[in-house]
């Protein structure tokens, strides 16, 4: 995706994607939410100071509303709320994509949980509510959606799937026959998932010959540890001037 580290860009039609490994946070009130998305706005001012080149910063899944599972209506993000729209400003004045993650309302039921694309024109992309929430500790309703394909950063065609959902194979493989180039993956596992993270996240690029860029949360609310690592895996031979 770069060189040097994400300094500069390998090719001239490269993008740059940046996997923010946020901190857990505890978000039980609506002052918590509030706080949480301010925390995630300044981390996006930062990551465009700190690297002008990248294209798209991707936060971990429960980025705003932490690991407690609470589904009170107050804790929810419509998706022309407030939470959603201080994300969208956020990408415009530092121009700049962001995959963002939510807890949206749903008037079948249970919310959803859902993950955003947002451009650095503040344009919703992709909206993707996931397809495997995981039984039986997530309260989420499952999307009957599929896996949209879109146009991310410079044309690339991506995918953004969340979480339990990278752990069938079946969810990699729709991304890929439908044309993803890249797989976002974003999730909320803790340390003991570590491995069986790492192992899909390898094979899910190998077996389908594409990228995967995925993250997780990082550090302790009190209760929860999460140590799982960002990782970028492609284990094809890109041809000259991919990504």
């Amino acid at each position: 995706m770069s060189g040097l580290g994400g300094l500069n860009k390998s090719f001239d039609d490269s993008i740059i994607i940046g996997l923010c490994q946020s901190q857990l946070l505890s978000v039980t009130t609506p002052s918590d939410l509030q706080s949480a998305t301010d925390h995630v706005c300044t981390l996006v001012a930062k990551a465009q100071k700190s690297y002008p080149q990248m294209d798209m910063i991707v936060f971990p899944e429960y980025s705003l509303h932490g690991l407690s599972m609470l589904t009170n209506p107050e804790l929810m993000c419509s998706l022309d709320g407030p939470e959603v729209a201080a994300l969208k400003e956020a990408c415009i004045q530092n121009s700049i994509w962001g995959c963002f993650s939510i807890m949206e309302p749903n008037p079948l039921g249970m919310p959803w949980n859902t993950g955003l694309i947002i451009n650095s024109k503040g344009e919703m992309v992709n909206c993707y509510r996931k397809l495997h929430p995981w039984v039986p500790v997530e309260p989420w309703y499952p999307s009957s959606q599929g896996i949209p394909v879109f146009d991310g950063p410079g044309g690339v065609k991506m995918a953004h799937i969340i979480c339990h959902d990278g752990q069938f194979p079946e969810v990699a493989r729709e991304c890929a026959y439908k044309g993803a180039e890249i797989m976002l993956r974003t999730a909320g596992y803790t340390s003991p998932i570590k491995s069986s993270w790492e192992i899909t996240n390898r094979s899910n690029a190998f077996c389908n010959l594409m990228w995967t860029a995925s993250v997780a949360l990082a550090g302790s609310d009190g209760t929860f540890n999460s140590s799982t690592c960002a990782v970028k895996q492609s284990l094809e031979e890109p041809e000259p001037g991919k990504k």
